[in-house]
């Protein structure tokens, strides 16, 4: 077979770049510190799940909660700001290391494990940079499914790898259980750095990380100031917050709620988390496909809404263990709420917002995370119920709670703040492809130079695009405009 002949030369002139023009970034580029943006294959949802099973299968061998800080509030803002302009991968990289830093130091120094648990708090924002990944590699149709995976891939770490860690821990105690944990969250940063390509498109990032940027640019609080303008992202953060608040609450207290006043024993509590795991699993993957292409995604948002208050409200009324596993299949439907409402935002968020949009969510729920601990602990101590980790067995003092109308106080509670976010949900503006037309009215309104400016109510554009009316009727003007013209 001939080879095939060489290409003609291009004139030298065309093929310099011109004057004072930047060089043209070349595949196989490095960020700073030389990490190498390249990987294995194209970006996929691949890469993103199995960055987040490794992570939380690392901390779930430990059978200890990742503790997310108050701070990540406003960290996942920035961090997501961040990804935005210089790429997914370094921050990938980042969060995961930071985040699972302190688990070699539980056997090493527990001081220094305090430590650092706390400031790896204000990088355990994986979730933020994670699903912007998934919204760089995905089309607005598969970006529901896509986070159901890896919502799924979740739940799956946290269904397996307690039962591991219980399991070397009883048969060759805890330094194994460490020594492991630290191999795997060393593994998961090797698959980072060396199989995990950039999603990021090349257009959208700066030739080089010496390159200047403007603090708008990464400017955490301009975004959440957006929240304040844009009445869609603030409909969507109060739903956040008002279904997530419970829900850290919950997880904080629940299982010792079911040792100490249901009475369930450590080997039922595993077969409970194992169960839900498993259901969840399926919900996030099957069923959310199914609801989203038949009801939609704010429908879907609903429903998991309303799964979740039925669930709280069984485990308030709930007095006997069949109850408490009958709630559980419920509470297993409901975990397709937050995959729904992340795709919710990805699609009504411009391709160069992805990051900051999910790290204002994932904000919020570090927020929750140290709130709701708190607000059920208070409830608990208000109707004298005591939880307390040094009792293994059922609490004789909460025994009387059972034959109570309502045994579990602050699940209620839950339940009557998650049916305010229902309600704040019913105004969330359907997805309307319409938004395209605002994007064509933001390229055309900035191609005229003879534009008056905007008011100071206007600097800031939504960060959504459902909800700025006065987009679509600056376009209505533009096209007037350009008509005169």
């Amino acid at each position: 077979m001939s080879a095939e002949p060489p290409p003609e030369p291009e004139d030298a002139a065309a093929s310099e770049p011109a004057a004072g023009a930047m060089p043209e970034k070349r595949p196989g580029a490095q960020a700073a510190g030389g990490l190498s943006l390249q990987g294995f294959g194209r970006p996929s949802v691949y890469h993103a799940a199995i960055v987040i099973f490794l992570e939380f299968f690392a901390w779930g061998l430990l059978t200890t909660p990742m503790l997310t800080g108050l701070l990540s509030f406003l960290s996942a803002p920035l961090i997501g700001a961040l990804s935005d302009v210089w790429g997914r991968k370094p921050f990938l990289l980042g969060t995961v290391f930071f985040t699972c830093f302190p688990i070699p130091l539980m056997r090493i120094s527990p001081w220094w494990y305090f430590a650092m648990i706390s400031v790896s708090g204000v990088f355990s924002v994986t979730f933020s940079v994670i699903f912007a990944y998934v919204a760089d590699v995905t089309q607005e149709h598969e970006r529901s499914t896509a986070y159901g995976w890896v919502s799924a891939t979740f739940a799956a770490s946290l269904v397996s790898s307690p039962a591991i860690g219980a399991y070397l821990s009883a048969s060759y105690g805890d330094s194994l259980v460490v020594l492991v944990a630290t191999v795997v969250a060393v593994l998961d940063i090797c698959f980072i750095l060396l199989a995990v390509p950039e999603s990021l498109p090349e257009k959208m990032r700066p030739l080089s990380w010496g390159a200047k940027i403007s603090w708008k640019q990464a400017d955490p609080f301009a975004s959440l100031k957006k929240v304040g303008k844009d009445s869609t992202v603030l409909l969507i953060c109060i739903t956040v917050f008002l279904s997530y608040l419970p829900e850290a609450g919950q997880y904080s207290s629940f299982f010792l709620y079911l040792r100490q006043v249901i009475g369930f024993g450590s080997v039922k509590i595993a077969a409970f988390i194992a169960m839900v795991g498993i259901l969840s699993i399926v919900a996030q993957t099957v069923f959310l496909t199914i609801l989203m292409r038949s009801l939609g995604n704010k429908n879907t948002v609903l429903l998991g809404l309303g799964f979740q208050m039925f669930q709280l409200a069984w485990y308030g009324f709930g007095s006997q263990a069949w109850m408490m596993w009958a709630a559980g299949t419920v509470a297993a439907m409901s975990s397709i709420t937050f995959p729904a409402v992340s795709a919710l935002v990805s699609r009504n968020a411009e391709s160069d917002q992805q990051g900051v949009a999910q790290g204002i969510i994932t904000g919020i729920r570090g927020l929750c995370n140290g709130l709701g601990p708190a607000l059920y602990g208070f409830i608990f101590y208000m109707f004298h119920v005591e939880l307390t980790e040094l009792e293994p067995e059922l609490n004789s003092d909460n025994t009387a709670l059972q034959g109570a109308v309502i045994p579990g106080p602050p699940f209620l509670f839950g339940a009557c703040i998650v049916l305010l976010s229902f309600l704040v949900a019913l105004f969330i503006p359907e997805y309307s492809k319409g938004s395209g037309i605002q994007k064509h009215s933001n390229s055309i309104s900035g191609s005229l130079t003879n534009m008056p400016e905007r008011g100071s109510d206007e600097d800031i554009e939504p960060l959504l695009q459902d909800s700025s009316i006065w987009e679509l009727s600056s376009f209505e003007e533009s096209g007037n405009r350009c008509t005169e013209l």
